[in-house]
Formats: structure tokens, sequence, C-alpha cells
């Protein structure tokens, strides 16, 4: 299936109905039968499912990853029934975790960013706009530059200086608006502070970041600059998962565009933000309409 296809099927169901309709995440060693007792443990229920993914990495000995959509009258309220019930009469079976996710209720979002507005506006735009199945309820930025940019959108902004000397007092403070269940997910849309392992373990939720792809040829200050002299052919990006190990969490989602010789310093940078915008707000995408499986260090994406 080509890239374009299954961007346009999943763009089919972000776009389709989604009211009495549920997500179940399966994962766990392969194993026949799994397939066949998550359908029937539905069915029974009276649900109807309308798609359904799965990926085995090895057929005889390796993890399978499922990813079902169904449709069951009032299920937004029977999610806490069905998973006690998924846990015994099938995830006991097959040694499986499992999520089950109410299709009807966007995810809570917060994003965290500093002085480069391209992909915070895009996501503020897309959501607006009901492009993205997420509600922003906090922008966090260690600068104040972009506070009446985000306003505008009637999204609270919240501005919480971070120096070398207070990183610890302004992570506690980021806590506070960010920690204890209020959001599903946290977006780094270019947020240029490096978070602790503490921060990662406290906020309670998944932490997706973007970042341009030259990593790890030009890291550090002025990647453009320095792409430019080698005479780079491709910028791309990247988003992963945040994780303890500085820019080498979970991929979610990568792509590039061609520049050539004519380009300046400046066609680099333009062209770095055009390829941030698209991979991080797919990646996004596919995050909150539960796509995204952990394998160890890497992901399927349905």
């Amino acid at each position: 299936m080509t890239g374009a296809v299954l961007s346009a099927l999943r763009a089919q169901e972000s776009s389709s109905g989604v009211t009495d309709t549920a997500r179940l995440l399966v994962s766990c060693a392969d194993r026949p039968g799994i397939v066949a007792g998550v359908s029937r443990f539905l069915v029974e229920r009276g649900a109807n499912i309308v798609q359904s993914d799965q990926y085995s990495t090895n057929p005889e000995s390796g993890s399978f990853f499922l990813r079902v959509v169904f449709h069951l009258p009032g299920v937004s309220a029977r999610l806490d029934e069905l998973s006690e019930q998924f846990a015994v009469e099938v995830a006991q079976r097959f040694g499986s975790d499992f999520e089950f996710h109410d299709a009807a209720r966007p995810k809570r979002v917060a994003i965290m960013v500093s002085r480069y507005d391209h992909c915070l506006l895009d996501l503020l735009w897309r959501t607006s706009r009901g492009e993205l199945p997420m509600e922003i309820g906090a922008v966090v930025s260690n600068w104040g530059d972009l506070r009446d940019e985000v306003t505008r959108f009637g999204v609270p902004y919240h501005e919480i200086p971070v120096t070398r000397a207070t990183k610890a007092t302004s992570e506690s403070a980021q806590l506070d608006v960010l920690g204890g269940g209020r959001y599903d997910l946290v977006i780094l849309a270019r947020y240029m502070q490096i978070l602790s392992d503490d921060f990662l373990r406290r906020v309670g939720c998944p932490v997706i970041n973007i970042h341009h792809s030259f990593l790890p040829a030009f890291a550090g200050a002025g990647p453009y600059e320095r792409a430019k002299e080698r005479g780079v052919k491709l910028i791309g990006a990247t988003a992963h998962y945040a994780t303890a190990d500085l820019d080498e969490g979970p991929i979610i989602e990568q792509d590039v565009t061609r520049v050539s010789h004519r380009a300046t310093t400046r066609d680099l940078v333009r062209a770095g933000a055009d390829v941030e915008r698209s991979v991080l707000q797919r990646a996004v995408r596919w995050h909150c309409e539960d796509r995204v499986l952990l394998h160890g260090n890497t992901t399927v994406v349905f």
C-alpha cells in the first residue's frame, strides 16, 4: 500500500463519524487465535468491527500488534466494563497488553514551545479547524514572544523562564501546569530546552518531540549553516517520543524534501520549517487516533 493511499484511508477514518465508536489496541507474543479471540469478544457484546489492522514481526516467534475500530451503541459509558471483561476473557489467555479508547473523546493536549512559531501555529490552526482530534488546553513557553499569537486562539499561555540555575524550579512550575493527569499528550513544538528524566517521569503522559533530521551529523548550534557548507541535498524532520535518551526515543514519523546547490541557508531553513510542520502534525494526528503502538525503541503505526 502506497503512502498516499495510506494517508487517504487515515484521513477518511478521521473525518468519519465517531459516535458510539471505540478503538482497541492489543500487543502480545504472536500465536494462533488472537484475532479470533478479540473478534469473538467484541461480537458477543453486539459490536460491529469497522476497521482492523494487524502486524506480526515474525509469525513463529514474533510480537503481534492489533488495532481494531468498532461501533457499539453506548460504548462511551461501557469502556471500563469492557476493559475489565477483556482482561479476564482475552488478555490473560494471550498474555497481552491492551487499551480501549473512546473515539469520540478528543485527546487533551498541551504544547511546549520556545521562540520558533511554525509548528505551534500550525497545530493551533489545524485544531481550530477540527483537523486534529484534540483539544489544546495550555501552551507553556520559556519566552513571552508568542503570547499574543496563542491567546488569539483562546488558549492559556504560561510563560515560565528557564535558566541553568533555575531549571529544577522551572520544571516544577511546568509540572504544576502540565502534570496531575490533566493531559493525554504533551507536544514539544520546537521547545529548545532539554527536559530532565524527572520531568518525563512525572508529567504523566507521552511527550512527542520534533527536530530536524541532520542529527547526529550537525548537532548543536547552526545546523542549517553547516548543512549549507556541506552541500546537503535533503532536508528532513523527525517526530519521536521523548525519553531519557536525548533525541533517541521511538520514531513516529519522518520525511524529507530535496534542495539544490542554489538554495541559500535561508531557503534551507524555510524548507526545514515546512517539513517539520507536516511531520509533526502527522505524528500528533496518528497518536491522537490511537494508531501508534510501541515495540521496544521502535513503533508500529497503523
